[in-house]
Parts: structure tokens; C-alpha cells; sequence
């Protein structure tokens, strides 16, 4: 179990600091709805994840044997994550704003005020669960999952703990909004401006470490 939790770390980070959700959900917080919406994109994002863990896990059941055409696909899929994951990094280096502008955010940012709850609990799942970086990485945690061979009990946890790291800067930014609003404005505001200002950067980051991780944990169990 420890050495599982160990594999899925980095992904379950990777999905965490994805700093769009980031943004989007502070956003919905300093609006007048913020406590539905906010609240409701927090459970959109954690369905998410959830949801598309568990699709992964029951599609890969077969990957604890070595040996198996499941094991040999999920080892190939690491390999064209990874190799993805580099090319992206290489491309967000060189579309990464000039010195002293912000990156580009998606336009739908500018009408966040306008989103009710249905919606926001629709792009929380979306952003997590279809997403392609995030859904490329829940993915990689699952089957890291399934070729471990746990029982049901023990790979629900993982999942359980793959699903908590990666809500962690969604949840936590609301649930630290309920709880003392008046306070929360603040630090929130901060967050904001320091990922819009190195998103480009944290993303390259990202992407570069996830990507050598998942294209050596691939490449190895093939070799091996």
C-alpha cells in the first residue's frame, strides 16, 4: 500500500496544482453566490475524480500480471503519457508570456460571476474528470493501482487517497471560505495572482517531472 501511495503521489500533485481549477474557484468565491457555487464545483471536481478513477481501475483489473496483454497497454500507455507530457512542457516553454505579462486564462473565466450551481458542479467535473492533462494523470494513478494486485478494500483507499491530494487546493480554498469568509479574501487573492502570473511556469514544471516519472515507470516495466 505505502509503495502504491508512492507511485500516485506525483499524479495526484500534478492534478492538485493545476493551476486553472485553482484560479476558476477562487474566482467563484469572491462572487455573490460563492457559497453554492464554490461548494458545488468542490463536489463537480471531487465526482470527478472519482468517477474516472474508478472507470481506470475497473478497465485495467488484469494489469497485476506481468505478463498480461492489460499490463503490456497500461505499461505503453505510460510511455505515450510521458513522452506527451515532455512535448507539452516543451511547448509551454515556448508560449510562456513575455516578462511582465500574465498568462492567457480561458475565456469563460470573465463570466465565472454569472455560473449557477448546476454549471459549476458540471466544470468542477469536467476540469478534473475530462480534462486531458488531469484525466491523463488519474488515469496513470489507477493503473499504477491495478498493476499493484490490491484487494478491493486497499485500492479504494488508494483511490480514496489519490482523490484527497488531488481536491486538496479546490476543496481546501472553500472549505477555508465557509468557515471564515471575512478572513479568506485575503490569501485567496494572493493564490489567485501568483498562478496567474506563473501559470506557464508551474505548468512546465509539471508537466516535465510527470512526464520523465511516467515515461521511466513505463519504459522500465517493459524493459524489465
Amino acid at each position: 500500500m505505502i509503495q502504491v501511495i508512492g507511485d500516485l503521489l506525483p499524479s495526484a500533485l500534478g492534478v492538485a496544482l493545476s493551476p486553472v481549477p485553482i484560479i476558476a474557484v477562487i474566482l467563484m468565491l469572491g462572487t455573490p453566490k460563492a457559497r453554492a457555487t464554490g461548494s458545488a464545483f468542490a463536489v463537480g471536481w471531487i465526482a470527478g475524480l472519482v468517477i474516472a478513477s474508478t472507470i481506470v481501475l475497473v478497465a485495467t483489473s488484469g494489469a497485476s500480471d506481468s505478463t498480461s496483454a492489460t499490463a503490456t497497454g497500461v505499461n505503453w500507455f505510460q510511455v505515450a503519457i510521458g513522452a506527451l507530457f515532455l512535448l507539452l512542457a516543451l511547448k509551454q516553454w515556448r508560449d510562456r508570456p513575455a516578462p511582465g505579462e500574465e498568462a492567457e486564462m480561458p475565456a469563460w473565466m470573465a463570466s465565472i460571476d454569472t455560473f449557477s450551481v448546476g454549471k459549476s458542479l458540471g466544470l468542477g467535473a469536467l476540469l478534473s474528470g475530462v480534462n486531458p492533462k488531469n484525466l491523463a494523470l488519474t488515469a496513470a494513478a489507477a493503473a499504477s493501482i491495478s498493476q499493484a494486485g490490491l484487494g478491493g478494500t486497499d485500492s479504494a483507499i488508494a483511490v480514496a487517497v489519490f482523490v484527497v491530494i488531488g481536491s486538496l487546493t479546490v476543496a481546501g480554498p472553500v472549505l477555508f471560505y465557509l468557515v471564515a469568509s471575512d478572513r479568506a479574501a485575503g490569501p485567496l487573492g494572493s493564490i489567485k495572482d501568483f498562478m496567474s502570473v506563473h501559470n506557464s511556469a508551474i505548468m512546465m514544471i509539471l508537466l516535465l517531472v510527470l512526464g520523465v516519472k511516467l515515461l521511466g515507470q513505463g519504459l522500465g516495466a517493459l524493459g524489465g
